[in-house]
């Protein structure tokens, strides 16, 4: 008698869900953004949420709640009923970079969530002072070993995107320069049009117009692959082979959401990102769209967590 109960209790507990992710989504669904209103994630994100709630044919509507870098949002989500109802931005700022950095967040991005799809990649460019007498990759990390008691490079602060990325650039390439943080990336680039400090990466779009005019001289950039976006400018990989540090942005759930529901977001974020304005309104951030399956999702975190654990490492940074 008992095994038929339980043979009921899951029978009913699994027409449950069936008749659940049948009928999902009937009423509009939450995407938290744990990034303050008008940052580079929250704009992707809104983006992508309008042409997503036209897919699902329910409405898709941004949530900011920012702080603690990216602690207080990503919670929110990842405590919040598993029913696919709300969903998270996730990027590698909130969900890889602050957990290394900080003990008290208590989420793993791999372990902790369903993963819909990625949707955005944003690669940074290398840019150096015109003074600086370096044309390519090579000729950078020439100069700095030459000169390796002045050269400096510019950052957005520590554990941030330029900072780690050139940390990782003077791993891989054994050369040694002085960081300079900044508070943010309008002047950490500043500085080096300036000629306060030679060199830095930063988000393509805080800097193309300073290229173009000659004001910087762009000589590489941190995806593993030719960038359309980026015309000319090489992949730094061209020179240091496995080269690739990047910002990204996806969809996570909380954990338990059902997988029938997982698919029918990622159909549906499929969708979104085959539309010509979510890609156009992407570039203008500085981003290419970036499909995916759930399980590539989850094997790119996987592999990005461990790149992370391994820049930081090299930084010398500490969890606080």
């Amino acid at each position: 008698m008992k095994r038929v109960l339980e043979v009921f209790i899951f029978a009913a507990a699994f027409a449950s869900v069936a008749a659940l992710a049948q009928e999902y989504p009937g009423r509009a669904v939450r995407m938290l953004v744990p990034n303050a209103p008008g940052s580079s994630i929250d704009t992707m994100s809104r983006i992508v949420a309008a042409k997503l709630g036209d897919a699902l044919g329910q409405p898709v509507f941004v949530e900011n709640r920012d702080g603690a870098g990216g602690l207080i949002g990503v919670e929110a989500g990842r405590t919040a009923k598993p029913d696919g109802y709300t969903l998270i931005c996730a990027s590698n700022g909130s969900m890889l970079i602050a957990p290394l950095l900080k003990k008290s967040i208590p989420y793993d991005a791999v372990r902790d969530f369903e993963h819909v799809g990625s949707f955005a990649v944003t690669p940074n460019v290398l840019i150096v002072h015109p003074d600086v007498p370096a044309r390519n990759v090579k000729e950078l990390i020439e100069y700095a070993r030459a000169n390796r008691a002045t050269i400096n490079m510019s950052s957005a602060g520590v554990g941030s995107q330029s900072h780690l990325s050139g940390v990782l650039l003077m791993s891989m390439a054994d050369f040694e320069s002085l960081v300079v943080p900044h508070k943010g990336g309008g002047p950490s680039v500043n500085s080096v049009v300036a000629g306060q400090t030679h060199w830095t990466f930063t988000p393509a779009p805080a800097v193309m117009s300073f290229v173009k005019n000659g004001r910087v001289r762009a000589l590489g950039h941190s995806l593993p692959r030719r960038s359309a976006m980026l015309g000319d400018i090489p992949p730094v990989a061209d020179t240091i082979s496995g080269y690739d540090f990047s910002g990204w942005a996806g969809l996570v759930a909380p954990k338990g959401t059902p997988r029938a529901i997982i698919d029918k977001l990622h159909a549906a974020l499929e969708k979104t990102l085959a539309l010509p304005e979510v890609r156009d309104g992407l570039a203008k951030q500085g981003a290419e769209e970036f499909p995916g399956s759930p399980e590539d999702f989850r094997r790119f975190l996987a592999q990005d967590q461990a790149n992370t654990v391994r820049v930081i490492k090299a930084a010398q940074l500490q969890a606080e």
